[in-house]
């Protein structure tokens, strides 16, 4: 009797962990796919007006436009100086955000939060003097550029004075700074498929969905 149940509970641990390692299979494979699929086939714009950018950290995808191109709306509120030229703008896990500057601080606590938690968020913002060689430029017209802008506005959350709220001093740089954000990030939200919605709701080729960067940079490379 006593080897039955011990026979019965390794069969429901097996079971158990079958189903852990099924639910990042799945999730992989179905990023994977539909990554693969691209959307608005032919949303490359003839004559377009304007140019955005694509860009990477290498995990992070960030959308940038040329500061003097940008909507007031936009900049208002925005730590900037006068030599910033160019700014790339991200959305994320505030928790991952403020707590994990380096993969070297990552820990599975924050890890978990940010994937199965629906956690609140900040917009990253970073500035730039010069144009870089490692952005991936994307002509637009000037209705998609000022829907892009309107895209990015709306995510930044305001105050009852309808400000932006910076965060002081939390950037990781003298160059970057987080605003709180609108929206919650979750497994199925990432800061990836933000920037590829931005494409994708933008008649811009993009992915169905793609939780990674290299799902939308493999449709402009």
């Amino acid at each position: 009797m006593e080897i039955s149940c011990q026979l019965k509970s390794l069969k429901t641990l097996f079971k158990w962990i079958i189903g852990l390692m099924a639910l990042p299979t799945a999730y992989l494979l179905a990023a994977l796919l539909l990554s693969l699929i691209t959307v608005n086939r032919s949303g490359e714009v003839a004559g377009a007006e304007h140019s955005i950018y694509l860009s990477t950290n290498g995990v992070h995808l960030f959308v940038v436009l040329r500061k003097s191109d940008c909507a007031s709306e936009l900049l208002e509120g925005l730590n900037l100086t006068v030599d910033d030229q160019y700014l790339a703008f991200g959305w994320g896990d505030e928790n991952f955000y403020l707590n994990t500057p380096t993969w070297s601080d990552l820990t599975i606590g924050n890890a978990l939060k940010a994937l199965f938690l629906k956690s609140p968020t900040l917009v990253n913002v970073t500035r730039y003097r010069h144009l870089s060689d490692n952005w991936i430029e994307v002509p637009v017209s000037k209705e998609q550029f000022a829907a892009m802008n309107d895209y990015l506005l709306g995510y930044f959350q305001t105050d009852d004075k309808g400000h932006k709220i910076h965060l002081i001093a939390d950037g990781y740089s003298m160059r970057n700074d987080f605003y709180r954000a609108n929206g919650n990030y979750s497994m199925l939200k990432t800061c990836n498929t933000w920037v590829n919605s931005a494409f994708k709701n933008n008649g811009l080729k993009a992915c169905v969905w793609t939780p990674f960067d290299f799902g939308l940079l493999w449709k402009y490379r």
